[in-house]
């Protein structure tokens, strides 16, 4: 499916909901951390399971934590020790946009994530 270039937000929206998971994936991007922008030449890189983040905004701010588990579907990442209490007493993982964390270190087991941020181009 081929991004929309229309400048109506109805068509911008719709072509969100319906975008392909590897579209998807750059929509769940995260900012990087001072040292990291120094280090890696970039502003910002999707978040991936295994990434330590830090909370800038609501409620949970400050706290940092590894993120495991990204949703794709909802856009939403999930960070280790990152609980809400619903009503009925369960405890439950508390969804958070990736734009309201910073990534402070990157999981680079991944050999083509790592070649990508560094901005080496793999030979085929």
């Amino acid at each position: 499916m081929k991004q929309t270039t229309s400048a109506q937000p109805r068509k911008q929206r719709n072509w969100q909901a319906n975008a392909p998971l590897h579209s998807r994936q750059k929509m769940v991007s995260a900012g990087l951390s001072k040292d990291l922008k120094e280090k890696n030449g970039k502003n910002s890189l999707p978040v991936r399971k295994g990434d330590t983040v830090i909370v800038l905004r609501g409620m949970h701010k400050g706290h940092t934590g590894e993120v495991m588990r990204v949703d794709l579907k909802t856009k939403k990442i999930f960070i280790n020790g990152l609980i809400a209490r619903k009503t009925d007493g369960k405890e439950v993982e508390k969804p958070l946009d990736p734009s309201n964390v910073t990534i402070t270190i990157l999981h680079d087991d991944d050999k083509k994530r790592s070649a990508k941020v560094q901005g080496v181009k793999e030979a085929k």
